[in-house]
């Protein structure tokens, strides 16, 4: 009884985290795509100077790099969230070989 509780449980999780994943793809692609915004602001707010001046203003401004540590967090959240719902999968492919399993077992045995 505990193992189909456990499967229930698996299948509630991946019907669950379909929402959870949508959000943090979203979320991730969001910030990868303002990325190049945020830069063609800061980049424009530079003091005048060479193409690299302005580049290594933008890319050390602090709102610029703040940028970065929230697109690392929204990856490490997709990415948690994607592997979660890849071993949910995986659990229930090894319980459906199991029950196939069992099931050749009884024919044997009958």
């Amino acid at each position: 009884m505990s193992e189909l509780k456990s499967i229930d449980e698996t299948l509630s999780f991946i019907r669950d985290s379909a929402p959870k994943i949508a959000k943090a793809k979203s979320e991730r692609i969001y910030l990868e795509n303002y990325k190049k915004s945020l830069f063609a602001i800061l980049y424009s707010q530079a003091p005048p100077g060479t193409v690299a001046d302005r580049e290594n203003y933008a890319y050390s401004d602090p709102k610029y790099i703040e940028h970065l540590e929230a697109l690392k967090i929204a990856v490490f959240e997709e990415e948690k969230i994607r592997w979660l719902l890849t071993a949910s999968e995986l659990r229930v492919e090894v319980w459906r070989s199991e029950q196939a399993n069992n099931r050749f077992i009884d024919r044997v045995h009958t």
